[in-house]
């Protein structure tokens, strides 16, 4: 029977954490396993590894095969090559004593508000008083979008079809009374 340590996935799906296996190689990779002999965390700053280094000696020495990644983590705990290099975490800071630090810094500082970067990038690119802004016409020119004055603008009607509509207004004859309207009088 041919024996790898390997990794078998645990955790969630963007969570993973792994234990260190010895198995049969033609087991799955998550399936049954002769002994578990430790832990990787990939997900922690700096990886949180455990091995329990004897289980690991004792099966390197009665032939099991560690796989590339277990090879790897072995290296660095020291139980293949003989020279470990784990990094240790940083030990947590006290909760308490950083909201302390936070609550003195706070009434410590006198309160300034602080422009957002963009604010402050568009403030400095905006003209001063003192400077003429360069896209200001100048007297001589006139403005490209004032219409000329031998121009007429399309909406407004023209000075001699005015009259003409009025004219027409005053040809129509004045209404008739109605047969309705006779009749209303005559009662009156």
């Amino acid at each position: 029977m041919a024996v790898k340590i390997r990794l078998k996935r645990m955790g969630k799906i963007r969570t993973p954490y792994y234990r260190i296996v010895v198995a049969d190689s033609r087991t799955k990779r998550d399936g049954r396993v002769i002994e578990e002999i430790g832990t990787y965390n990939p997900k922690t700053e700096p990886s949180t590894i455990s091995v329990k280094s004897e289980r690991a000696q004792y099966w390197l020495g009665v032939g099991a095969q560690p796989t590339e990644a277990v090879a790897a983590i072995l290296k660095l705990t020291g139980d293949i090559g003989g020279k470990a290099s784990l990094k240790e975490p940083e030990p947590k800071a006290d909760k308490a004593a950083l909201f302390d630090a936070a609550l003195k810094e706070l009434h410590a500082e006198p309160k300034v508000k602080k422009m957002p970067a963009k604010k402050a990038e568009k403030k400095a690119e905006e003209p001063q008083a003192d400077e003429a802004p360069a896209e200001e016409p100048k007297a001589e020119e006139t403005p490209a979008e004032e219409p000329k004055a031998e121009e007429t603008p399309a909406e407004e009607p023209k000075a001699d079809e005015a009259p003409a509509e009025e004219a027409k207004a005053e040809e129509t004859p004045a209404e008739e009374p109605t047969a309705d309207d006779a009749d209303e009088k005559s009662e009156a």
